[in-house]
């Protein structure tokens, strides 16, 4: 018996590690990547909501500007529920914090990019700080198979059109 202990130790523990052991999971898409992330639960279900997360699970590549849960909750309640309620309209804000290129913290400079919504956006970066319209990077650099998510502290508003 004393000189099963060792094998039965040995096959227990390499079990053990087999079953520790998860295949390499795929990469994670934008629409993804939002919604694993603790602080971006409001973003994932808008996106679901518009429409736009099969759209962000695409091959890309998107740079997305996303609001924290923070930053929708200052909207005031009424203005976050109209969204909500108008597909179309929600679309059009969700698509305006959307780039249709890759674009990391390093490579912003001071300057506009075009938004999937149609819109420009301002962009500056000042050492470390990005900010994206009146909105600031709280977390850059979010990696994403097919692009990168940036957190921001704000809700970007599309210009009225006229």
């Amino acid at each position: 018996m004393k000189k099963q202990f060792p094998m039965l130790a040995a096959t227990l523990l390499l079990a053990a590690l087999a079953g520790c052991a998860t295949p390499q999971s795929q990469p994670k898409t934008v629409a993804d990547t939002a919604a694993a992330h603790p602080q971006l639960a409001t973003l994932s279900r808008l996106l679901d909501q518009a429409g736009l997360a099969p759209t962000l699970r695409g091959s890309g590549p998107y740079t997305v500007f996303a609001p924290s849960d923070e930053a929708f909750r200052a909207l005031p309640a009424a203005e976050l529920q109209a969204l909500a309620g108008d597909r179309e309209r929600l679309k059009e804000l969700l698509s305006y914090h959307v780039l249709p290129t890759r674009t990391a913290s390093s490579e912003v400079g001071v300057g506009s990019a075009k938004t999937v919504q149609g819109g420009e956006v301002a962009l500056s970066r000042a050492g470390s700080f990005v900010t994206v319209e009146d909105a600031m990077v709280t977390q850059a650099d979010v990696a994403a198979a097919n692009g990168v998510v940036h957190v921001i502290d704000r809700v970007l508003m599309p210009p009225k059109k006229k």
